[in-house]
């Protein structure tokens, strides 16, 4: 094994609450209530695929991008108060560190994770930042792992991929399609710590 892919959302950060937060709020606010199946079916999407979900299982008739411009800002908002790193997650990275290449395959957006970075002083750690800006297919599609091994020049079965969410999972271990081996994917139950 010669890389180590991570997630971030619900992984190395416990964003996804703030997510679900926000989800029920403006579900809220449009008289509705959104499903803890739903909100988990959004994890790991492309931000758009992950709305539009939202949106239709909730019958909502604002388009996805107005949605998702509202539920971004919201989330930012609450990002800039600042946030903590998984429990353990430093002693890891800088554990891993001499040892893999290391890069994140996030279905964040670049500003989200340069904020998150910059503020935990994570930047440093990482050799590849594979962000869902220039993706196609969000997850359980294999595109983001597979960009990021590319960018890393490592093949599927190279690589671990640090995974909370089935989405992930699925996109991590993906075979045939764009990945010929999977990579061996570890998921990490909720409430995990790298402790």
């Amino acid at each position: 094994m010669q890389a180590v892919i991570f997630d971030m959302d619900g992984l190395m950060i416990d964003s996804e609450g703030i997510y679900w937060t926000v989800a029920r709020q403006m579900a809220r606010e449009f008289g509705k209530e959104v499903s803890d199946e739903t909100l988990g079916r959004m994890m790991g999407r492309a931000p758009l695929e992950s709305v539009a979900l939202y949106a239709h299982e909730l019958g909502l008739s604002q388009p996805p991008e107005q949605l998702m411009r509202e539920r971004d800002a919201r989330v930012l908002e609450i990002l800039r108060k600042g946030i903590e790193p998984m429990p353990g997650l430093m002693e890891v990275l800088e554990s891993f560190r001499p040892r893999f290449k290391l890069a994140v395959a996030t279905s964040a957006r670049l500003n989200f994770v340069n904020l998150i970075f910059g503020g935990m002083g994570l930047h440093r750690f990482f050799d590849v930042l594979q962000t869902s800006d220039d993706i196609h297919r969000g997850k359980p599609d294999p595109e983001i792992y597979q960009l990021a091994m590319t960018k890393l020049g490592v093949q599927p079965g190279e690589s671990f991929v640090l995974e909370d969410s089935s989405n992930g999972s699925l996109a991590g271990k993906a075979r045939g399609g764009i990945c010929d081996r999977g990579a061996v994917a570890i998921y990490a139950e909720p409430g995990f710590s790298f402790r």
